[in-house]
């Protein structure tokens, strides 16, 4: 089976968890950033995953695009969607929920928060201080669950 993961990462948080979850997929699996690569032929893939940061409460506009334009398609394709956020719980579930079309959110074969970074010297100054006041840090800090990118491997793998 040929599976798909197109994701979009603003820091760099996303990206790693993409190369980490890539590993854990079977059979042939392509990574395509939608920062970078603009068309992507996902009639080829049997399985789909779909990530992305948030910030502000907000998915990635390329994401959000990329789940627009092909809805129709991914319909009739296994989906798994995933987020980046340094939120949990609840919160995070709901952000979950709210990033993709819920079509996408009631098909989804697996469906996770991964947790998120904050990378202060990879932050831009305005990303910097809105981060200091809400989230009321200045330290670098992860929250990247190893065990949620796993079993959302294991998922996908089952599908």
């Amino acid at each position: 089976m040929n599976t798909l993961i197109v994701y979009a990462s603003k820091y760099g948080c996303t990206e790693k968890c993409t190369a980490n979850l890539s590993k854990k997929l079977t059979g042939k699996v392509d990574v395509c950033n939608l920062k970078t690569i603009k068309t992507i032929d996902i009639f080829q893939y049997d399985k789909v995953v779909i990530g992305g940061s948030i910030y502000m409460g907000k998915i990635q506009k390329e994401v959000s695009e990329f789940c627009s334009k092909n809805l129709d398609v991914l319909k009739d394709k296994k989906i798994g969607v995933f987020i980046c956020c340094m939120r949990d719980g609840d919160t995070a579930q709901r952000e979950l929920n709210d990033a993709f079309p819920q079509e996408l959110i009631e098909n989804a074969v697996a469906k996770e928060y991964f947790g998120g970074e904050f990378i202060f010297s990879k932050m831009s100054f305005l990303d910097k201080i809105i981060t200091k006041k809400v989230a009321k840090t200045d330290q670098d800090a992860s929250t990247i669950s190893e065990e949620r990118i796993s079993r959302f491997g294991q998922l996908m793998n089952k599908a």
